[in-house]
């Protein structure tokens, strides 16, 4: 019979051992190697059996071990010592205190909202590349000592598990989580200590109820909310039932709570330990964007600010960061989905949900060119002053998908920048290379992933075996898996004695394993059967290929790839040089990491927003082989890999296929198996050696996340922070102040123009340098000059007149007359050829975070 729920038992600990429960609920023992050690030790086999879960091994581990365990000195000791380092760890200053003990002006909280974490496999709460970028996020701040919360939902079903049927079809599995069996615990009242219990008000006099467990990461809490609860209806207690399933009404429902029910959760666990509440708000893309109009509330309800004020006060705290670049990728829902669950009783336009608070206002915030559809983008970039993309590449990109809200602007003028994603080292680095890294630079900069370059000083020798060593643990977790998956698809052991053989540790390996999108294209390897074959078979330079992904349960297309990808495995004759490795998870992708030669990775141009498997590898040694999209567009140097060339502008799909799959054959036989192959006198393959040891030093530093959380500290948590002191002093003044400003320049800005232009200086035939004078006069609309920036822009002039590769020049009031505001500029010419000049204004006020902020341009109408 089956059990109607599970929960899970902790073992009782003997008081000697009390230690073991807190090294085994701060999830900090997830890239602590010694932690690991110290919990292998108390039942080898149990340990690998409980696939290395510290909480399932105090679940099920005998008392009569734990008993002896407590008398072991040894084992005491190291227990002891391991909890002295966890409360070190934990408590003295790091990288952000010591910034701030040198006079830094830093953020003093920051609340980071993100869908999904992928920060252990044990806390099965991610699907991909979004949720491992947070977890990374969490563990990399947490290192550096950013005072982070996190905040997200807590899925009782996670993603999915997948295998593969017969015929190489894709099944999911959705395990029931127990989350007294993860390492969680549940945020309680101060001094009652009953469980809190957020409240968000639902259509039909309906209440959505949720607890809040809290996950420690080191030293950042990550609040996940869980509606899974006996006080909701049915309906409502899954609405945390999984990541990324069900329908749009199902969606906003969670977006909805991770959003507004997220803002409650931070206040309700900053009041239970009496801190600040945080200063900036980081949207990890638009899902969480309804915190931004909680928020609102907040301070109209709670501090009597109008909508305006409110708004400018929220915005200047607040930071959102795109991962999508295509507009397919955003969450949008329809208008009248988000009026039913915003909408007033009996029809009245102010919000039921949040009271002060128009409907209207609300949608205002998401809309779009289609007036029936509401953009979580768009209602991002509009509640965050600050905006980012995940690579330089994917800023441009963001830039020109979004240009349509900054109307008259150059796409690369959009206020949306960039910070490259990152990996956390502990995480993903095997332990090969961690304890080579501490020899070299030492264990405290090891644990905030610096120094990764010093790498580079490593004996040739000592690298290639470090790379031999991986490949082999590889190899034989490639086996392992394989049995397993043909087992599950229905074979017997009998048929299986082939398995021993699959893979061989001498032979190149390439690694491709990612979600499976269309974009991502899995199957660009197999466009040439034949010569794919012939690359596997090769007598003298084999290659050996792993592959790994999910494709969505609603992604009919994408399990048709993967099963192709199967069938090609599944042959006889090539099954023991190509693998695909069913249920990809963090567990599996760290052995990819390690032990694979080369990662491959080729989406379609420009359709990666940053990716970071590859990343992962390059800290392990590997090499990337990849279409220059993403991160790599940045950062491939010629010796850090190989970028395959695109065929940019090939707008039929199948050549460019074959194009792009031509230059990856190509690129695979002439460079890559040679170096790889071509061995000096100690079997060493010199030339690859080489560039292995120049991607740990020039890659190795970049590609960090402990690189990247500096970069949102000093370049986006900073600013915001200090914005929104700005902005809340004295009664919200400068909060007043700006939408006070926002609204007069809006009101007058359709009367706003510029009435003449003239120039004077140029010669007859004038070169690079020569003197330009520009005279502009300006009718202002009521608005000071003050309030206003004057530009004159110089730029290549094109046969539809606009302007390319401009320079901007700033003008000086100079005056009124009859005419209008005089403004001047004098220049000079800054390119040759066929150049023009235009003169635009724009509105400016101190306390926003750029003149293109209010998405405003006046320009002449001559």
């Amino acid at each position: 019979m089956k059990a109607l729920r599970r929960f899970t038992v902790r073992a009782h600990l003997p008081a000697r051992l009390a230690a073991l429960e807190p090294l085994s609920t701060n999830l900090r023992w997830s890239w602590h190697p010694e932690t690991q050690d110290l919990f292998g030790r108390i039942d080898p086999a149990l340990w690998t059996r409980v696939r290395h879960d510290p909480i399932r091994m105090l679940g099920e581990v005998s008392p009569a071990r734990l008993d002896e365990l407590a008398i072991d000195g040894d084992f005491v000791a190291e227990l002891d010592r391991l909890e002295r380092d966890l409360d070190t760890y934990l408590g003295q200053p790091r990288w952000y205190q010591n910034q701030q003990a040198k006079g830094a002006d830093l953020a003093g909280g920051i609340a980071y909202f993100s869908m999904e974490f992928g920060v252990s496999e044990v806390l099965p709460n991610y699907s991909g590349g979004l949720g491992i970028l947070a977890g990374d996020h969490l563990k990399a701040a947490s290192d550096l000592g950013v005072p982070l919360i996190a905040v997200g939902l807590l899925y009782r079903s996670g993603y999915f598990r997948q295998s593969l049927t017969a015929d190489g079809w894709q099944a999911e599995h959705y395990p029931a989580l127990d989350p007294q069996g993860l390492p969680l615990r549940l945020l309680t009242e101060p001094g009652s200590g009953a469980p809190v219990l957020l409240r968000v008000a639902m259509p039909g006099n309906r209440v959505l109820r949720a607890r809040v467990w809290i996950a420690q990461v080191g030293r950042v809490p990550l609040l996940l909310l869980d509606s899974d609860i006996a006080e909701n209806d049915p309906e409502l207690r899954g609405v945390t039932d999984r990541l990324y399933g069900g329908d749009q009404d199902h969606r906003i429902k969670q977006e909805i709570l991770a959003g507004i029910g997220g803002v409650r959760a931070v206040r309700a666990y900053t009041h239970s330990l009496g801190l600040a509440d945080p200063e900036v708000f980081h949207m990890n893309e638009g899902h969480a964007g309804f915190l931004g109009v909680e928020r609102i509330r907040e301070l109209i309800t709670g501090s009597g600010l109008d909508f305006e004020s409110a708004l400018a006060a929220v915005r200047a705290g607040t930071v959102f960061t795109t991962h999508t670049p295509v507009p397919a990728g955003i969450d949008r829902f329809p208008v009248d989905l988000v009026r039913h669950y915003f909408g007033g009783v009996h029809g009245e336009n102010e919000s039921a949900l949040l009271p002060g608070l128009t409907v209207d206002r609300i949608i205002d915030l998401g809309r779009e060119n289609d007036p029936s559809v509401f953009n979580m983008a768009h209602m991002g970039l509009r509640l965050g002053q600050r905006a980012n993309g995940v690579s330089k590449l994917h800023g441009i990109v963001s830039r020109e998908m979004f240009n349509g809200l900054w109307p008259g602007f150059d796409a690369d003028e959009v206020p949306i920048g960039s910070v490259t994603n990152g990996v956390h080292a502990p995480t993903w680095a095997a332990r090969e290379w961690m304890d080579l890294a501490r020899r070299a630079v030492g264990p405290e900069l090891v644990e905030e992933a610096r120094g990764w370059e010093r790498l580079q000083e490593i004996a040739p020798t000592d690298l290639w075996s470090t790379r031999n060593t991986l490949r082999e643990q590889l190899v034989q977790e490639v086996r392992r898996r394989v049995r397993a998956s043909w087992l599950e698809r229905g074979a017997t052991d009998a048929e299986l004695g082939w398995v021993s053989g699959v893979f061989d540790p001498e032979v190149l390996t390439v690694g491709f394993a990612r979600r499976v999108p269309t974009y991502k294209r899995l199957t660009l390897m197999l466009r040439d059967p034949g010569r794919l074959r012939a690359m596997l078979l090769d007598p003298e330079r084999p290659v050996q290929l792993v592959v790994a992904g999910k494709s969505h349960p609603a992604d009919e297309g994408g399990k048709a790839l993967i099963q192709q990808v199967v069938r090609f495995a599944d042959d006889p004759e090539v099954r023991h040089r190509i693998v695909f490795l069913p249920d990809y998870d963090m567990s599996m992708a760290r052995y990819l990491y390690w032990g694979c030669d080369v990662w491959l990775n080729n989406p379609l141009r420009p359709l990666e927003a940053c990716g970071t498997s590859g990343m992962k590898s390059a800290l392990n040694g590997g090499l990337n082989l990849s279409i220059r999209d993403g991160w790599w567009d940045e950062m491939f140097d010629g010796e850090n890999g190989w970028a395959i060339p695109t065929a940019d502008g090939v707008t039929d799909e199948v050549r460019r296929d074959d194009l792009e799959a031509g230059a990856m054959y190509e690129l695979l036989e002439r460079s890559v198996l040679p170096k790889f192959y071509d061995r000096d006198a100690d079997g060493v393959p010199a030339r690859w050696v080489q560039m292995v040891r120049h991607t740990l030093q020039h890659l190795g530093p970049k590609v960090l996340a402990s690189r990247m959380v500096r970069d949102y500290v000093v370049d986006y948590y900073a600013p915001a922070a200090r914005s929104a002191r700005v902005a809340v002093a004295d009664g919200f003044a400068a909060a007043r102040q700006v939408a006070e400003y926002r609204g007069r320049v809006e009101a007058a800005w359709p009367d706003v123009r510029v009435v003449q232009v003239d120039s004077s200086g140029l010669p007859d035939t004038p070169v690079i340098g020569a003197a330009l004078s520009l005279r502009a006069y300006l009718r202002l609309g009521g608005l000071a000059v003050s309030e206003v920036t004057v530009q004159a822009v110089l730029g290549r002039v094109g046969a539809d007149e606009e302007l390319t590769d401009v320079v901007t020049v700033p003008m000086r009031h100079a005056g009124s007359d009859e005419l209008g505001e005089l403004f001047v500029a004098d220049t000079s010419v800054p390119l040759s050829g066929s150049v023009g000049y235009t003169v635009r204004v724009l509105p400016h006020h101190p306390l926003l975070a750029s003149d293109a902020e209010p998405a405003l341009v006046a320009e002449p109408h001559l």
